[in-house]
């Protein structure tokens, strides 16, 4: 009965068999499947490109930089050239509101030789003296950089190469986001890159904020972000110092920077002349020479003995049979180029060279006082307005013009691109005659 069960139900037994695998059909979905997963992770990589800088600020929000300003010097607060040595509060009496008498110089001349004599100096006097000033030259050397400009070059050969040129830079300002670095970039221009070397020996990549035309002075930048803490801890902007004093003659300085040509090198000098005047567009520089011989290509600072600059060096302008003895051109003439291009400003151009009308050329000559204007560059926004050599500009905007230097100041205060009404005197058959004009101005 079960054999024949059996055999009923042999029929309803079945062999479940795999299904042929689809070689090409797998291949082209691993492909699809991979291709995909390469599509979705760069959408998620340019999405997360793309917003992460929004939803960082949104949820972190950068501080915008601070504006650098430098007070603006005036009459006013000019500072003697005994002002600029360091305070000793045993020899130098209490300021008073009464105008300090002259002393004669036969008299004063008396009393030096006087204190020569009477004074035994020795070497322990003259360690004490240079201890001195190189403490305060360590002071400053916090805030000296050395600008590497780094250019990329093929020799002979063929053989690639990177050449490096190198000049001083100071610190001038710390906007809260970036150190900011002054230095003339002139011999660097063509470098593809350039780097800060700090006083802690680090570099660290810079960018350029900007550079002025006239006198190739530029301000670098360097994230704050990107440097180590044993570099902001070591360094400090500078403490800009005062040049518009009427005669700095015989006032000691020291240089600082590049002034031999090598890093790091340091000078003691006096000034010896500081009545030259540098005449560029728009602008009038104070010159200063010293005593100190160094480098035809010097770069640096000049500071006082309190260690604040007072002139930053520039040989360009040396004569040729004293291209090595040290120049500078004074920082009150500079400050309000550095804060323009400390802010990122372009620095606005006329196109001018005038100088003061002096009392002699108005009683003599009847030259009304102003801003004599000298001379015109060409093609300049002044050339295209009509103003001409030997006019006297008394008025720019509502502000009066009493000086050239009050018209740089004017000019310093004013943006590229924006109109201006300039008011003049120009000299006919009949005299002087009010004319008004605009001028456009442009940047350098």
């Amino acid at each position: 009965m079960e054999e024949n069960h059996k055999q009923e139900t042999d029929f309803l037994k079945e062999t479940i068999k795999q299904r042929p695998l689809n070689r090409r059909k797998l291949l082209r979905r691993t492909i699809i499947t991979a291709a995909m997963a390469v599509v979705f992770g760069t959408i998620a990589c340019l999405t997360f490109l793309l917003l992460e800088p929004v939803i960082s600020n949104r949820l972190y929000p950068e501080e915008e930089p601070s504006a650098v300003v430098f007070v603006e010097e005036t009459e006013e607060n000019e500072i003697l050239p005994e002002d600029m040595i360091a305070d000793d509060s045993q020899m130098t009496p209490e300021p008073t509101m009464e105008p300090t008498p002259q002393p004669d110089p036969l008299e004063a001349q008396e009393q030096i030789a006087q204190i020569i004599a009477e004074t035994k100096l020795g070497i322990s006097h003259y360690e004490s003296l240079y201890s001195a000033l190189a403490g305060i030259a360590a002071e400053v050397q916090k805030s000296m950089v050395t600008v590497v400009g780094v250019t990329s070059d093929v020799d002979w050969f063929d053989n690639a190469y990177e050449s490096k040129g190198m000049i001083s830079g100071v610190i001038v300002a710390d906007n809260g986001r970036e150190l900011l670095i002054l230095a003339n970039v002139n011999s660097i221009e063509d470098a593809e890159s350039v780097k800060i070397r700090f006083a802690d020996n680090l570099e660290y990549e810079a960018s350029l904020k900007k550079k002025d035309g006239n006198t190739g002075m530029a301000v670098l930048a360097v994230s704050k972000t990107d440097m180590k803490m044993s570099t902001t801890e070591v360094v400090k902007p500078v403490t800009l110092g005062t040049s518009a004093v009427g005669s700095l003659s015989g006032s000691p300085v020291i240089a600082l920077g590049h002034p031999m040509g090598t890093v790091g090198s340091v000078c003691y000098g006096f000034i010896t002349s500081s009545g030259n005047v540098i005449d560029l567009p728009d602008s009038r520089y104070k010159w200063m020479t010293t005593d100190i011989y160094g480098s035809a290509d010097a770069t640096g600072v000049l500071t006082d003995l309190k260690g604040q600059v007072i002139g930053i060096i520039d040989m360009s302008y040396s004569d040729s049979d004293t291209r090595n003895l040290i120049g500078a051109l004074g920082i009150t003439d500079l400050k309000k180029v550095i804060q323009r291009l400390s802010n990122d400003e372009n620095i606005p151009y006329m196109g001018v060279h005038g100088a003061d009308v002096t009392l002699e050329a108005n009683e003599e000559l009847g030259v009304p006082f102003g801003a004599y204007i000298m001379e015109i560059d060409m093609d300049s926004p002044a050339m295209d307005a009509g103003i001409q050599s030997g006019d006297v500009i008394v008025s720019m905007g509502e502000d009066p013009i009493g000086t050239y230097q009050e018209l740089v100041s004017c000019l310093m205060s004013s943006e590229p691109e924006q109109s201006v009404s300039v008011g003049l005197l120009r000299q006919g058959p009949e005299g002087y005659a009010d004319m008004n004009l605009n001028v456009v101005l442009s940047t350098k």
